[in-house]
């Protein structure tokens, strides 16, 4: 079977590999859809586990399963977690299940025809997909989810002003919940077609990142969420931000950016800071209900649809940000 190598991201490798033969509990998928995520890209994230196969948001159908396992059956239409927690340690205990002490299984990368799911995710992490998800539209559960987190940590809620920053994938899902929760979306790129794509898809205003932004709000934000690294976006989230509320890092600047935190003029003002990167199992159901009922709809953020061989071409597309907002990888196509 075929599956994508990545050395780095400009080293993407087709390479063929024995099928794998399902274990003790273990489940054969064929890979339907794979997204390629923002984080997929970030090479200082990824470079230390390199070479790797990459993708973690996948629609898949069960291929083969191993005589123990009862729950599922070949043609089942699945989305499998990442990774799953213990859902017994402090942290689960207390609700943060994206620190679980215990995680020791993650999924195989996505970006190959077929994946063997290890027996923990099967029983953990393996969702039968509603007639009303197709597997393109799968790959957004994690990142639904993930955001789906973000909001509920940060107390979302109608009537609100919501500040996005940065215009990607993540970026425009945060707008298109926080306008489906009676919001007023405000949203911020340096690129004029990532604001027109955040205005088709929920934000009332943008605005250019270049820019003065906290000058041309309106009165200041409930919530501020950072959806990009670049630290001009960091020093401008601290000056939207109004008096008792939030702001969320969802995206980090790299291991080598201080970031300084204006604690005097937070002190007195009850700003929260926080700090979100995954999901737990509630934020997954939650993601599902969302996309099965269209309360959330994703068609419109699919750009791309490429064959496993045109991987490569699909990192350089989310790469270079202008053309693409999701590409999505078949290699059951």
């Amino acid at each position: 079977m075929k599956i994508a190598r990545w050395y780095n991201n400009h080293d993407i490798r087709i390479e063929q590999v024995p099928r794998p033969v399902p274990g003790p509990g273990e489940i054969l998928v064929k890979v339907q859809s794979c997204g390629i995520c923002g984080s997929d890209v970030v090479e200082w994230y990824r470079l230390p586990r390199a070479p790797l196969v990459p993708g973690h948001e996948i629609g898949a159908v069960v291929a083969e399963v191993e005589a123990s396992v009862a729950d599922y059956r070949p043609g089942d239409r699945v989305f499998i977690a990442p990774k799953v927690p213990c859902g017994q340690c402090e942290y689960c205990q207390k609700g943060h299940f994206p620190v679980c002490s215990n995680v020791k299984e993650r999924l195989p990368g996505g970006m190959a025809e077929y994946i063997c799911v290890p027996q923990t995710l099967v029983e953990k992490g393996t969702y039968r997909l509603p007639d009303a998800i197709s597997y393109d539209q799968s790959t957004f559960i994690e990142p639904l989810a993930c955001v789906v987190r973000a909001q509920r940590l940060a107390e979302v809620g109608a009537g609100q002003t919501v500040l996005v920053m940065g215009c990607g994938m993540s970026g425009l899902l945060q707008i298109k919940l926080a306008a489906a929760r009676g919001c007023r979306v405000i949203a911020t790129d340096i690129t004029a077609q990532r604001r027109a794509a955040a205005a088709a898809m929920g934000a009332q205003e943008t605005i250019d990142a270049a820019e003065d932004v906290a000058g041309q709000l309106d009165g200041r934000a409930d919530v501020v969420v950072l959806c990009t690294g670049a630290m001009t976006a960091v020093e401008q989230a601290w000056r939207c931000v109004d008096s008792g509320g939030a702001v969320v890092f969802f995206a980090v600047p790299g291991p080598d950016k201080s970031v300084t935190v204006p604690i005097n003029a937070f002190w007195t003002r009850e700003i929260r800071i926080l700090t979100t990167y995954y999901c737990g199992p509630p934020d997954i159901d939650e993601a599902i209900r969302l996309l099965a009922a269209g309360t959330v709809s994703v068609d419109d953020m699919i750009t791309h649809r490429l064959p496993l061989e045109d991987v490569a071409q699909g990192f350089e597309l989310v790469l270079d940000g202008k053309e693409s907002i999701k590409v999505i990888i078949n290699p059951g196509k």
